[in-house]
């Protein structure tokens, strides 16, 4: 079934109707956790005395947001001023019409609920406090995005016994706890997302004044407040300076950016832990919050023996208050929590949004295994093309390619090399993740690499040596896809981890390595997945750079708190090498028609 337009609601024909009416809401309902300490949380049951199966929805986010109440603000678009990424905690009407009841809760030390001890049982906990309700059958489910789903994965690893399925859209990263710093900073290029969406926390916090910290971390800390980089920034300087006491974990990550010895090893020893079903996914939109993308993969590949469906919508964001996929979240507890045959496990387990088709596919696995991992080569005059280099011919003497990026202290402009195709003859469907393999030097110890991979066109031109045929139109359309981050000093590669398609880098302190400034150097960089239909007539284009900038000011920024990241203080030349020596190349993941 294909549909007239992009839409968050998926092509499937289950639309259950409503069951119940009228809705029975209990705010603020004190739960004691197993030490004591009380969570605030929220009750809404449609109007029966039938024990009901529990979707409940738990995070860091403010429940004041996300009562029925509060929710009536009409579903805004990303592109909306008033979109709240936040209030994503689900439709209660829809739910409870539906004949679930909707939990809605925060762990210790958020908003309403008690402070003091840890947090790690609290959701455990909490499910098993729901099923022993009057008004539960001892069916529990959850619901919820992004730091919503990041609590499922949570609390699944411990397998509460009431918890009978997850749905886990948007779960952040899959290695660390409730997410790390893999998946949220690829390639260990710092980005800005946990501080931008920072401000929408209600942590219990009492800031004091800066003290001293124990050895090692004040020995961090001022290696932090020394770095260039970080004092360009003004919003992060003013982080650091408060040692902790101002977004904490903010902070954490700005004095240690690496990610902890040990936390690949851990998580991939509790990957077993998890044991019943799960549907996760996220939206091509994720690449520019990564953790979300990421994350829902690494959990696809790394769970195993259980029921599990993967979903990745388009590139335009769900609506706020979330409300969308609510008759796919429905139709799987239905099945698991109701008993109800809805057809779900009959359906190929992995179906993708093709962005330029403008349609659905399925698949069998992701990557998908037909896959035609196809290589193109960058080359001079900032051409990609399909041909090897060829030893000993002129391709051994081909110059690099080369840019200079002025910091943002100078320069709003980022300067960039583009490579691009001929016009495709004939249409090109990709799905999946990319890589880009490059050989370049800089002429400092560090940069950030930041690829970005294009739909331009359609381009009816014929570029010749004739007057007004040389260039590219400059005023071709073209869609920005995925990226890629890679810092420099980062570029050490986990081989065991690591595939064709995917480098896994070693992004541990002791890992780092800075660069010899003019030597050349090779590099992987993952360009996070995508799928897209580049059609006849179009160009496939990647675009080389080390900068982005702030689409605010003073740090702030606009649509969707999209964030950037830090950037280098200095001035810096990057050479581009791409000859029989060096191939460099883009692997891309091609699917046969």
């Amino acid at each position: 079934m294909s549909e007239l337009a992009p839409s968050p609601e998926l092509p499937t024909a289950y639309r259950r109707e409503a069951t119940h009416s009228g809705l029975v809401s209990e705010p603020d309902v004190y739960v004691a956790m197993r030490d004591g300490v009380r969570l605030c949380i929220d009750v809404h049951r449609p109007v029966t005395d039938e024990p009901l199966p529990v979707l409940l929805a738990f995070s860091i986010y403010n429940k004041e947001l996300l009562s029925p109440e509060a929710t009536t603000l009409p579903p805004q678009p990303a592109w909306s001023p008033l979109w709240m990424g936040p209030t994503e905690a689900g439709d209660t009407r829809f739910i409870t019409s539906r004949g679930y009841v909707h939990v809605v809760g925060m762990p210790r030390g958020i908003g309403k609920s008690e402070g003091g001890g840890s947090r790690e049982f609290d959701s455990y906990d909490l499910i098993e406090w729901i099923a022993a309700q009057p008004w539960c059958d001892g069916n529990v489910g959850m619901i919820g995005i992004s730091g919503f789903g990041a609590e499922q994965m949570h609390v699944a690893r411990q397998n509460p016994p009431a918890l009978k399925a997850i749905f886990p859209y948007d779960p952040r990263g899959a290695y660390g706890t409730l997410g790390g710093f893999r998946e949220e900073h690829p390639g260990g290029v710092l980005s800005l997302f946990r501080y931008l969406v920072g401000h929408f926390g209600v942590f219990h916090q009492d800031k004091g004044v800066p003290g001293e910290l124990p050895p090692a971390r004040e020995s961090l800390w001022r290696e932090a407040m020394a770095n260039p980089d970080y004092r360009m920034f003004g919003h992060i300087l003013n982080v650091l300076s408060m040692k902790g006491q101002h977004m904490p974990a903010v902070f954490e990550t700005l004095i240690d950016p690496f990610e902890q010895p040990g936390t690949v090893e851990r998580s991939e020893a509790e990957f077993g832990n998890i044991r019943i079903p799960v549907y996760t996914g996220a939206g091509w939109y994720g690449y520019t919050y990564k953790t979300h993308l990421q994350g829902a993969q690494s959990y696809w590949r790394n769970l195993t023996d259980i029921p599990k469906k993967l979903l990745f919508l388009s590139h335009t964001h769900l609506e706020r208050p979330f409300h969308g996929l609510h008759h796919e979240i429905v139709r799987w507890y239905d099945h698991w929590l109701k008993g109800i045959d809805t057809g779900m496990l009959d359906e190929p387990p992995v179906r993708y949004w093709v962005s330029g088709l403008n349609d659905w596919r399925t698949g069998t696995d992701w990557p998908l295994p037909e896959t035609q991992w196809t290589k193109l080569y960058l080359t001079s005059w900032e051409r990609l093309r399909s041909q090897e280099f060829t030893p000993g011919s002129a391709d051994d003497l081909i110059p690099p390619d080369s840019f200079v990026q002025m910091p943002l202290t100078h320069t709003r402009q980022v300067a960039k090399l583009r490579f691009l195709t001929d016009p495709l003859p004939r249409d090109v469907l990709i799905a999946g993740p990319a890589k880009l393999k490059l050989w370049a030097s800089i002429d400092q110890d560090d940069t950030n690499w930041m690829v970005v991979l294009k739909d331009v066109g359609p381009d009816p031109s014929v570029r010749s040596a004739r007057e007004g045929e040389f260039e590219i139109p400059s005023d071709l359309p073209e869609r920005e896809l995925s990226r890629g981050w890679l810092k420099a000093s980062n570029r050490a590669l986990d081989q065991d981890r690591s595939t064709p398609w995917k480098p896994f880098h070693q992004l541990t302190r002791d890992a780092a390595e800075p660069v010899t400034p003019d030597e050349v150097v090779e590099y992987d960089i993952e360009i996070l997945a995508t799928a897209n239909l580049f059609r006849a007539g179009h160009r496939i284009c990647l675009e080389i750079t080390s900068m982005d900038r702030p689409t605010g000011v003073a740090g702030a920024t606009d649509v969707e708190y999209v964030p950037y990241h830090i950037s280098s203080s200095r001035t810096t030349l990057h050479h581009v090498f791409h000859d029989t020596e060096h191939p460099s190349h883009l692997l891309l993941p091609v699917i046969p028609d």
